[in-house]
Formats: structure tokens, sequence, C-alpha cells
């Protein structure tokens, strides 16, 4: 994938702030959230204008008419401007009106005829030389579902098209449960993704992992921490008015604070006591995979056994008791249980894998 770090990072600073409204709801609405946002120090003005809602009747954006008033925006402020793009139609009123920035949301990533149509449209206005390769920045947001491969492959063909500029916003990922977060930070994932595209720029959207605003400011931080480039806060001049996700706008002036408060790390320290933990990290990371491959080796010959006495390779019983069991000495060994339990839910998968494989290698030779 031919992805560059993102140029709007030396428009801004190093971690900048995306931030402006979930909806641009009103001309008046739109500017002067965007003055006091710009007044911050803030570079990047976001507003929805299409907005895809769960049912129809609640509000569903302005459309193509909100346009202007970003446009205005850009006038008035010298900001850049941002906006979520769902389709073809969207893609060329927006490039048309020379929107900076499109971002592509969840629920659109999560479809790849969706964003393959949004492709084709970008594509076809780099060889028709209406716009160059870098001239616009494209964002991608996880899909709903926590599917890293479907996120890469959105971003794979936004660059197909013919893009440099593609950049990834963690927004977190749908559940059922109602708990703290609205979706589910499922940090490994973008920390995976980095992993596979070093050089991709990610940021973070805590006001939709959150949906609450006290949340923005402590995910905030954790994203930071964790080493993303920036963020994404949704802020509106009145919150309590928003014709959409009121709960998790905050003002310009809470945005503010919040900006105060975060600390940005950007020092790496390659200090002697730094390399010599990493060293004894990556000893003992040496150790776990000899322990599980001494592990999966019994559990192979288990399997043999299992086998041939016809027994069944799931024994719930003794699973349960296992988990118990060493979820209960998580706390004393200063690990978390939840952690804990994930680790033995995926160890177990494997052994049963394994033990299947054995069963059905055994079968093919008897027949």
């Amino acid at each position: 994938m031919n992805i560059k770090p993102l140029d709007i990072l030396r428009v801004t600073e190093k971690s900048f702030v995306i931030a402006g409204p979930c909806s641009a709801e009103s001309l008046e609405q739109t500017l002067t959230t965007a003055k006091e946002l710009s007044s911050l120090g803030v570079k990047v003005f976001r507003a929805g204008l299409w907005k895809p809602r769960s049912k129809p009747g609640s509000f569903e954006g302005v459309g193509t008419k909100g346009l202007e008033w970003l446009q205005k925006v850009k006038e008035s402020t010298g900001m850049l401007i941002a906006t979520e793009i769902a389709n073809a139609i969207h893609t060329r009123e927006a490039l048309k009106a020379q929107v900076d920035i499109l971002w592509i949301g969840a629920r659109t990533t999560a479809n790849p005829f969706a964003v393959q149509e949004i492709a084709d449209v970008l594509e076809t206005q780099i060889k028709s030389k209406k716009i160059k390769r870098n001239q616009i920045t494209i964002l991608v947001k996880n899909p709903v579902n926590p599917d890293l491969d479907l996120w890469i492959g959105a971003m794979e063909r936004i660059a197909n098209a013919g893009i440099e500029q593609i950049g990834a916003i963690h927004r977190g990922f749908s559940t059922y449960e109602k708990g703290l977060f609205r979706n589910l930070p499922h940090w490994h994932i973008p920390i995976e993704l980095k992993r596979r595209v070093p050089q991709l720029t990610i940021i973070c959207d805590p006001s939709h992992i959150g949906g609450r605003k006290e949340l923005i400011h402590p995910i905030s931080q954790q994203a930071l921490n964790m080493g993303f480039s920036g963020l994404m806060i949704e802020s509106h001049i009145e919150p309590e008015r928003a014709l959409s996700d009121k709960e998790q706008q905050i003002t310009p002036k809470m945005l503010k604070s919040i900006m105060e408060l975060l600390v940005v790390r950007e020092s790496i320290d390659n200090s002697e006591s730094l390399t010599e933990l990493r060293r004894e990290i990556d000893e003992l990371d040496q150790m776990l995979l000899n322990l599980l491959s001494k592990r999966m080796a019994i559990s192979r010959e288990i399997g043999r056994y299992k086998k041939e006495y016809s027994i069944p390779v799931f024994q719930p019983s003794r699973y349960n008791h296992m988990v118990i069991r060493r979820i209960s000495q998580a706390s004393e060994l200063m690990v978390d249980p939840d952690f804990v339990k994930l680790i033995l839910q995926a160890i177990h998968q494997e052994s049963v894998r394994q033990q299947l494989e054995i069963f059905n290698s055994t079968k093919n030779k008897n027949q």
C-alpha cells in the first residue's frame, strides 16, 4: 500500500485535533463553532453533512447545502475543512466544493461495494487531472465490527485509486452489551494495524468510543499515551440542543480545558535502563513461547489418548474448573482477571484445534 505520513501533520502540530459538531445544523451554528475552535488553535474543522442514521425519520444531515457553510468556514478562519462521505455522489459533491479532508464512516468501511464506489470516483478525478494524488486526504474509520482485514482492505481500495494521503481513525467497535463505552476500544486492533502498516497515521475518535462527554479526556489521554498521532473530537456551541449525538459533544470551552490537560509524550527514551528492561521482556517472551510449545505437545498427547479411548475432545467441566482456578489467582499475581480469561480461552481454543486435527488425520488414515 502506497501510504505516506499525512501532510496535515506538517500544517498543524505533530499531535493535532480535528474538531467540530457531529452535524452542521445551520450556517450560524457552523460558523460560530468554527470561529471559537479556531481561536483555540484548532486547524481542522469537521462537520457531518450526510448522516447515516439507524432509523428513518431522525435527523439525517443538511446534505449538499452544508458544503457552502464549510466553504465559508475556510474563507473566514483559514481552517482546513472535513466531512464524511458514504457514496459516489457525496464524494463528487465534496470534491467539487474543495473539501480538504474526507472521512469514510464505520458503516461505510464495512461495505466493500460502497468503498469501491468512492475509490472509483477518486480514481476518475485523478486520471482526469481534476485532483492531484496528494491534494485530498482520506481518513478511514474502523468498521463497526472488529475486522482488521476489512479496515486495511478499505484503505487499500483508496490507495489503489491513486490517493497518497490516507489515514485511519479508531472510533471503537459496536457491541450489543451496555457498558462503560458506546463502542468498545479494543486497543489491540489499532496497535496491530500500526504494526502491519508502520507508516500509517492513526488518530483516535474518543467521542464515538466513549459516547459521553466525561469520557473524552481519559480516552484521549490513553490514545496519546499509546502513540496515536491525533484526535477527532466532536464540539458544538450548544451540545444540549444538538440534533444528533448530543451526549458525546462538548463545547469549545470544554475542549480547551481538555487540550490543556492532555500530556503529549513525543520523546523516545533509549536509555540503558530501558534497553535492559526491554531485553528482559524479550527473554520472557521467548520463555512463554517455549512453554506454550510444550503445553501444546502435551495437548496433542492428550488428543491421541482421547482418540484411542473414544473420549470427546471438549470436556466442559474440566475447562470450567481450570478457568475458575486460574482466574482466582489473577489478582494475587497483579494481572487483570479478564486478561487471564482471554489468554486461557485462546490457549484452550488452540489446544482443541490441535486435538481435532489429530482426530481428523487418524480418521483419514483409516479411510
